[in-house]
């Protein structure tokens, strides 16, 4: 028997991302982006998951974690610009600024608390939702 993933039908993927204070994140994605804790796992908790609309994110507790210079994940969003100068009026930081890509975003680069680095996008000629 051969195997062929491009018969299989993928479902949600979400990334992990690790964090040195889950309280301190937790805290930051509800509070500034409006995430709600679905899921939460040990005493005191080492994992945790956060949804809002179709984008779902994992926490993981690593002691002592601190961001690199990698994207740990990429958020599509309908308003790029919208959800930019939120971030900027809370003082979150930006890594990237705001720009249109030749490969069709509207995108920018904002950092949590611990570093980790995450993508943001808009297509800039689509009606559609955020995929």
């Amino acid at each position: 028997m051969t195997s062929d993933a491009s018969t299989v039908r993928f479902g949600r993927m979400a990334p992990t991302v690790p964090v040195s204070d889950i309280g301190k994140a937790v805290d930051f994605y509800c509070s500034v982006f409006g995430f709600t804790k679905t899921f939460e796992n040990g005493s005191p908790a080492g994992f945790v998951i956060l949804e809002k609309d179709r984008a779902e994110l994992h926490l993981t507790l690593k002691r002592g974690h601190e961001g690199s210079t990698l994207n740990v994940a990429h958020l599509l969003v309908d308003d790029a610009a919208a959800l930019y100068a939120h971030l900027e009026a809370l003082n979150v930081r930006i890594v990237k600024a705001i720009r249109d890509a030749d490969f069709g975003l509207r995108c920018f680069v904002f950092a949590d608390p611990d570093g980790n680095r995450i993508d943001v996008g808009e297509p800039i000629h689509a009606a559609a939702s955020p995929q």
